[in-house]
Formats: C-alpha cells, sequence, structure tokens
C-alpha cells in the first residue's frame, strides 16, 4: 500500500519550519516539544521523531511527513476518533486536573514505572484516575519498557485491582512480554499486554504478534513510516489495534486520527491516544486537534502564521533540524 514519493531535499526544506513549544507537565522527560512543520502541497505535514533518536530510525518519520503531506490519506472511513486521556507520571493529587484537560474522555491512559518512582506511586495514581472518573471509565498503564519480568508481574497484579484495561509495553524485549503475558495468565489476573515499542522500533514489527506476547498492538503513524505502512503492518499482523500519538503537534495529530480513520471495520480496539495535544501549551494551529466530548474530527489542521512565530525555535536549534532532514532524506534516497 505505501507508494510514498520522492520529494527533493530542497523542497523539503524550503517549506520547513521548526518550532519548540512547552508542555504543560513535563511528559517523558520533556518540558519543551520540537517539531518540523513543512507548507506541504497537500496540507500541513510533521517531522518530529524525538531528538534522542538516530537517523536511521528518524528516516521513517521523515517517510510518513513526506507520505502525508506530498502522497496525501486514504479516504476516511470515519468521521471522528474517540479518544482517551492521558495522565502522566504526575502525583496523585494532581490526577483531576489533568484528566479536566480532556472533556468527555471515558478511557484513559496512566503513565507508570517512572525512572525515580516506585510502584506506590503508581498505585496511588491509577487509584486516583479510577476514583475521578469511575466504575465504568476505560483505565489503561503503559510503561514504555520500564520493568523488568518480575516486576511487571507484580506491578500488574497489585494494579490489576482497578480493572485495567490493557498494560502497554511493560518490558522491553519480545520474549519478555510474552513472558510476562503467560505468567498473568497462570496467576489469574486479567491484564492484557499491549505492544507498542516493539512493533515501532522493531527492525520486524510483526514479531510480537507471531510470538503471541500482545494482546493487541499500538501503532504509530510517524514512527511506521507513514499511514499506508502501518496499514500494511496492521493487516499482516491480524490482532487489534490502538492509535496513539507522540506528543505531537495538530499536525502529527491529524496523520494519526487518518490513520485510526482508515482502520477496517473490527480492528479498531478503543479511544485510541491522540488526545495529546492537550498536553501542550500551545500549537502550530488557530484550531488545535482537541478532545470534544470525547473525541477529535477526522480534519488535517491549517498552519497558523502567527502560532509558528510564536514557538519559532532558535536559530541553533532549527539549523540542528534542517541538517538532521538533510541526512535523513539520503538515507531514504
Amino acid at each position: 500500500m505505501d507508494q510514498t514519493p520522492h520529494v527533493p531535499v530542497d523542497e523539503l526544506l524550503a517549506s520547513a519550519r521548526v518550532v519548540a513549544i512547552p508542555t504543560r507537565t513535563r511528559f517523558r522527560g520533556i518540558s519543551v516539544r520540537e517539531a518540523v512543520l513543512f507548507d506541504a502541497p497537500m496540507g500541513a505535514s510533521e517531522f518530529s521523531p524525538f531528538v534522542e533518536y538516530g537517523d536511521a530510525e528518524a528516516a521513517h518519520w521523515l517517510r510518513a511527513a513526506v507520505d502525508f503531506g506530498w502522497g496525501g490519506s486514504p479516504a476516511p472511513l470515519r468521521e471522528s476518533i474517540d479518544v482517551n486521556a492521558t495522565v502522566p507520571a504526575v502525583s496523585a493529587a494532581e490526577v483531576p486536573g489533568i484528566l479536566a484537560r480532556f472533556p468527555g474522555c471515558r478511557t484513559a491512559k496512566v503513565k507508570v514505572a517512572e525512572r525515580g518512582q516506585a510502584l506506590v506511586d503508581d498505585v496511588a495514581r491509577v487509584r486516583a484516575v479510577r476514583e475521578a472518573m469511575g466504575s465504568d471509565a476505560r483505565v489503561r498503564v503503559d510503561a514504555n519498557t520500564g520493568w523488568s519480568i518480575d516486576e511487571a508481574v507484580a506491578a500488574l497484579t497489585a494494579l490489576a485491582a482497578f480493572d485495567l484495561d490493557y498494560a502497554e509495553q511493560p518490558c522491553i524485549t519480545v520474549p519478555e512480554l510474552a513472558e510476562v503475558r503467560r505468567r498473568l495468565a497462570a496467576n489469574g489476573t486479567p491484564v492484557r499486554i499491549a505492544a507498542d515499542e516493539s512493533v515501532r522500533k522493531a527492525e520486524d514489527p510483526l514479531a510480537v504478534a507471531r510470538a503471541g506476547a500482545a494482546d493487541l498492538l499500538i501503532v504509530k503513524a510517524q514512527p511506521l513510516g507513514g499511514i499506508g505502512r502501518a496499514l500494511d503492518i496492521v493487516t499482516e499482523a491480524g490482532l487489534p489495534v490502538i492509535v496513539s500519538s507522540a506528543l505531537d503537534t495538530s499536525v502529527g495529530i491529524s496523520m494519526g486520527l487518518h490513520l485510526a480513520a482508515a482502520l477496517p471495520d473490527g480492528m479498531l480496539a478503543g479511544a485510541c491516544g491522540l488526545g495529546t495535544v492537550a498536553l501542550l501549551d500551545g500549537d502550530v494551529t488557530a484550531a488545535p486537534l482537541l478532545p470534544v466530548d470525547g473525541a477529535i474530527a477526522v480534519r488535517r489542521p491549517t498552519l497558523d502564521a502567527l502560532a509558528l512565530d510564536r514557538f519559532r525555535a532558535t536559530t541553533e536549534r532549527e539549523r540542528w533540524w534542517r541538517d538532521r532532514i538533510a541526512r535523513c532524506a539520503e538515507l531514504l534516497g
């Protein structure tokens, strides 16, 4: 399905604007989110791999940006996508304020296994989410590979008391995920395992499905090289799917929305992690893609010149990103 067009690097650089947007709450160790926005023929597109990623990995993100901005996107099968609230590794007391940024959302994904914190912090945070949202809401946790097998089993056994929808990437490797899933089943702990990093950061994104190491997949359009490539992967994997973001601006969120809207009927496994513009203290459009009644309409935002100027990165950071684009473009050929 992937038919990414070739775009000369000079054309990419001519349309690129680099921004640095503060986050409202420290998230994934980040207090400022940097991104490149392209004013592309098919609409605005985004290139925003995290700064620590190497060029080979970041090149997938550039392929996605080119695909979305110069190649377009599939016709949507849905007009809007339900989204979850995303709760960073904050104190339990801060949970209600975070949830208030996601009006109408009846699903929450809670970050756990934060470096420097303990299981007691995770339990308190998840309890606060459950108490704030009520018994009929869905609550998920995301460990971002932060646990060993033993730690994951112990933590998820404790957190299962809050009726978890699933646990996202509790450990780093596919064999570890499979073992955690096996042990949870053996001790009667009803927590499903979702794979994220084992899909988007893997040389073989289908390995986790073949190994029976996960119950569902978390997919992100940018890391997988674009909507077409993501659709190819999830179709072959044959597992239920949640589409998520990587703390994108509204432009990157739009890419994720179009991926979720293009999934075949029956494949989408619930509310998607595409409400995270609410965690940024600003955006690149005058009409941000934020949840309304728990969902976001599938549309492409228009870049706002005033916002791009307001959040323009420093000259040094702009040069860094433009050099990165050139290196990644060379890798793509």
